[in-house]
Formats: structure tokens, C-alpha cells, sequence
């Protein structure tokens, strides 16, 4: 087959602030239109999404997006499904043509199979679809995180803004029992809250302290935009940690991120109606996320005890 395309989009993802995060929406998005949708809502806190948060001293978006790519193979695999991951970061030029090979290839075999592959770069530094391709035109056509479609040549996969390469495709299922599934979430989410996972900015719950810092020092109208892009990222993953609790019977977990949420979804929305240049809107953001801190504090130490 030289072309294949498929019908693939965000309805029916959750998204309370519209700046859902790109990884978990697009792979979201992928299970839902791909076969998978019993995992399509689990599997951003299962992947340990939900409760990933990063954040740089000057608020800059990329700063959500640095992690080490690799890792996204055995977080999403975490949540019972089977995954195949290609590769090509910087200061690997050579492996350039063989990565992009086989990343083609990859994504042709997921498309074949009927489910959109998660790649890197393809939203203007974000996370899109891949979702056809067609061989006589080189091109691969792909979905953006806004929902708009596009295409790109085979040549440009991985040399878009950001010179990266990191596709991942889902290729089958390997369901846990719930209890396995909800310990390894906590361990999941409890080694990033903890600040195990690598990053080059603060991470987990060190994020608050640069995000109410910032805040609090450093909050200008020039910045307003990068602070509504990390309330609204945030926000809308935190819904899905408190879901996922609620689903599975962990009551004490689904209130407190319910109330994690709410702080989120309440600090997002008061940026959005307020001048934030104003003192009084930045002690209530400053007083909102403190309080999400704690409560995400104390869920952390909860999931550390019961992992």
C-alpha cells in the first residue's frame, strides 16, 4: 500500500483550560481513534502525565517538554499497553538517515494497523499525529495538537523547529489487574514528585516553588501569556490524576487531587478574568498553588506509603 490515512481527532478529550498538555493529548487522542479507547483517559495518569510537572525560572514553555525522550517507551507501557519508540536526539547526526528510516517505517506499520503515531515537533514545538502517509508523494500527513491537519516530506520528519527525532507508537495491549495498575502509578508519580526523573528545571513538586517565586518576583503583563501556558497545562493533566483515583475506589487520593485540580482550575481561570499585574490577583495565585502544593505534598507522601 503506497497510502494510507486515517480519521483521527481530539473529540471527546477532556481539555478544561484548552492548553492540555500536547504528549497526553495527541497519545490520548491516538487510543481513542486507534482501538484503545478503554485506555484513552487512564493512560495520562497511568503514564505518569498527570502528575509531571516542570518548570523554568523565566516560565519558558519549552520547559514542560525536557525530559528524556526515551523514557516515554516504558511510562506509557506502564499503563498496559505495548509501545515501540524511535530516536535521534542532538550530537547524533550520523544516525540521522537510519533514525529516520526506521521511524517511517515505524509509523506506516501503526497507520497500517489502524493507530495514529505520537511524534515529536509536528505543532510548532509541540507534540502532533501522525496519521497517513503517502509513498508517492514522500509526504506524511499529520494532525496539530489545535486540530488542524497538515503534511510534511518524509525528509523533514525529525528537522522541523527543534531538530529532534522521537516518534512512539502503541501496538498492542498487555492489560494489568488494578491493584499492579494503581501501584505502579503511585511509584511512577511519587519518583517524579519526588524529583527522580531527569530534568534540567525544577521538577515535581520543586515546580511550585519556581511557579510562586515567579509569581511573586517576577510576574510582568510581557509574562502573563507563559504563566497562563503552565496554569493551563497543569490544570487540565491535574483533572486526570483525581479521575483516575475516583475510577479506581482510592477516595483519599481522588480528594485531594480533586481539590489539586480545583486550586489549579480556579488560579487559571482568575489569570484569564483579572490583571495580573494587580497585587491582590497575584496573592491569589500565590495562595491557590501553595495550596495545591500542600495537598499535592501530602499525595505524595500517601502514594509513597502505599506503592
Amino acid at each position: 500500500m503506497t497510502m494510507k490515512k486515517l480519521c483521527v481527532s481530539f473529540d471527546g478529550i477532556e481539555d478544561t483550560t484548552g492548553y492540555l498538555f500536547s504528549f497526553a493529548k495527541c497519545l490520548s487522542a491516538a487510543l481513542r481513534c486507534g482501538g484503545y479507547e478503554e485506555y484513552a483517559d487512564d493512560i495520562i495518569a497511568s503514564s505518569g502525565f498527570a502528575f509531571r510537572m516542570w518548570a523554568a525560572a523565566d516560565l519558558c514553555p519549552s520547559a514542560t517538554s525536557i525530559w528524556e525522550f526515551k523514557k516515554q517507551k516504558p511510562w506509557v507501557e506502564n499503563g498496559g499497553l505495548r509501545c515501540e519508540y524511535v530516536e535521534r536526539m542532538w550530537g547524533e547526526d550520523s544516525l540521522d538517515a537510519e533514525r529516520r528510516g526506521q521511524a517511517i517505517g515505524l509509523i506506516k506499520r501503526s497507520i497500517d494497523d489502524g493507530t495514529a503515531a505520537v511524534v515529536w515537533d509536528l505543532s510548532g514545538c509541540e507534540w502532533g499525529l501522525a496519521i497517513g502517509y503517502d509513498d508517492d508523494a514522500q509526504r506524511l500527513y499529520t494532525l496539530k495538537q489545535n486540530g488542524c491537519e497538515d503534511s510534511i516530506p518524509y525528509e523533514k520528519l525529525g528537522h522541523l523547529d527543534i531538530p529532534i527525532l522521537s516518534v512512539l507508537c502503541v501496538t498492542g495491549k498487555a492489560p494489568k489487574p488494578a491493584e499492579q495498575l494503581i501501584s505502579d502509578t503511585k511509584r511512577l508519580a511519587v519518583s517524579h514528585l519526588r524529583g527522580e526523573e531527569w530534568c534540567d528545571n525544577a521538577k515535581g513538586l520543586a515546580a511550585y516553588d519556581t511557579l510562586i517565586n515567579f509569581i511573586g518576583e517576577k510576574l510582568t503583563a510581557d509574562s502573563a501569556w507563559n504563566l497562563e501556558y503552565y496554569l493551563g497545562t497543569y490544570a487540565a493533566l491535574k483533572r486526570y490524576a483525581w479521575k483516575f483515583f475516583d475510577k479506581f475506589g482510592e477516595s483519599r487520593l481522588a480528594e485531594l487531587y480533586k481539590n489539586i485540580f480545583d486550586a489549579w482550575q480556579s488560579a487559571f481561570e482568575l489569570k484569564r478574568a483579572r490583571d495580573i499585574t494587580d497585587e491582590s490577583v497575584k496573592s491569589g495565585l500565590i495562595r491557590l498553588l501553595s495550596a495545591a502544593r500542600t495537598a499535592e505534598a501530602a499525595a505524595c507522601d500517601a502514594m509513597d506509603r502505599d506503592k
